[in-house]
């Protein structure tokens, strides 16, 4: 942790816990040492779905060739915060009035995922064009990933038969420019497993077009790259990503490879902050009861991991009874909901633990929050506040807002 970041963190009121802190700078240079990795030829555009914080999404923008969105509402947020910066439209079951809403947004591109969205995106278009990508999902062997999103049945893309039909019927439509294909297939993969299945899908890709006689201009591979919230310093290795993918272009120079990270750029930026409000031992085991919880901080009860942490220690204690306290021994953090699923981290180990001291999780920039079942029990929402040191040397600070 920063030490600016570290003193925020204490300057934080009572009233302000829990609180979301987004470290900017960290983020942008992250982005930067990501596009710096990348050879030319690729595109990068940041997955929305991951975090769609307004500051984020403008910090990002002048590092990205666009964003990625998958609903009207990302849509229309998106384009109100970066009107000039190119989106491409995915997600499956895409509206009437969300493809029309692509369309009047000016979306550079429309990833496809049925015949039967092709042919209402034709009763839409009127006199106007839209470049498309095909999105398929190919009979490829993943293994074990984190998370699935074809090489077997699925809702997302369609399967290579299917392709024709589109094809047939966009070679009828001049107005829809079919620029290639998107398939993103599986998401948690680091550099070396990545790149083995962008070359599979590559390789396929080149088949297809070839027997086709299509011009195979762009593939939009999607995102996916791993993160590992057990060894938080353990970053997806981008070089070694970029450099398999400058091999892979310069046996295809005219090809343009798109790629649409999301958890992997923003989820290091991002701390949920909170404070211990009791101390508890049941049947041998030690728990620590935390101000907010998963309704706050989903990632740890979606992925089913530990969410790591920082403690930070406050030496005022202002109770007449002893303070509270774990040391030395492992403790579950846990939230204020009334299920025995509202954990954070279970049975980690601290040195020492006190009520009224904050915990800073770490890692939760990304499918943090917006994932999270905000009413549940009606707490209050968190804070956010947001950290950037151009601003802190001018004396503007940070400042926070309260969700509605």
């Amino acid at each position: 942790m920063r030490p600016v970041l570290r003193d925020r963190i204490g300057r934080l009121t009572d009233d302000d816990l829990p609180a979301y802190i987004y470290d900017l700078r960290a983020l942008r240079e992250h982005v930067h040492a990501i596009r710096a990795a990348l050879p030319q030829g690729v595109e990068l555009l940041y997955a929305a779905k991951a975090n769609s914080d307004p500051r984020i999404l403008q910090a990002l923008a002048a590092h990205v060739d666009g964003f990625e969105v998958a609903s009207g509402g990302e849509l229309s947020h998106v384009r109100g915060l970066a009107p000039d910066t190119p989106l491409a439209f995915g997600g499956p079951g895409k509206t009437q009035a969300e493809l029309a809403q692509a369309l009047d947004a000016g979306a550079e591109r429309l990833h496809i995922e049925s015949e039967h969205e092709l042919r209402l995106l034709t009763t839409l278009l009127g006199d106007r064009s839209a470049d498309v990508l095909l999105r398929v999902n190919l009979p490829v062997d993943l293994g074990r990933v984190a998370l699935a999103m074809g090489g077997h049945p699925s809702p997302f893309g369609m399967d290579p038969a299917q392709l024709d039909g589109c094809r047939e019927l966009i070679a009828s439509d001049p107005r829809i420019r079919l620029r290639g294909l998107h398939s993103h297939l599986a998401s948690g993969l680091q550099a070396q497993a990545q790149l083995a299945l962008i070359d599979q899908i590559l390789t396929w890709g080149e088949g297809w077009a070839h027997d086709c006689g299509v011009d195979l201009a762009e593939v939009n591979v999607g995102g996916g790259m791993g993160v590992d919230y057990t060894h938080p310093h353990r970053v997806f290795d981008w070089s070694a990503f970029g450099a398999g993918l400058a091999r892979f272009l310069a046996r295809r120079p005219r090809l343009t490879l798109r790629i649409e990270p999301g958890r992997s750029v923003t989820v290091y930026c991002g701390w949920y902050v909170t404070e211990v409000l009791d101390i508890k031992s049941s049947r041998g085991e030690t728990f620590a009861v935390l101000r907010g919880g998963t309704h706050h901080l989903r990632t740890p009860a979606a992925k089913q991991h530990d969410q790591p942490f920082e403690v930070i220690s406050g030496d005022v204690w202002l109770r007449p009874w002893a303070r509270p306290e774990a040391r030395d021994e492992p403790v579950t953090l846990v939230g204020q909901l009334c299920t025995p699923k509202d954990v954070l981290a279970r049975r980690v180990m601290v040195e020492r633990l006190r009520v009224g001291d904050r915990v800073a999780f770490a890692m939760a920039g990304a499918y943090a929050w917006n994932i999270s079942h905000h009413a549940f029990l009606m707490h209050p929402h968190p804070t956010f506040h947001h950290l950037d040191d151009a601003e802190v040397s001018v004396g503007c600070g940070t400042y926070a807002h309260q969700m509605p």
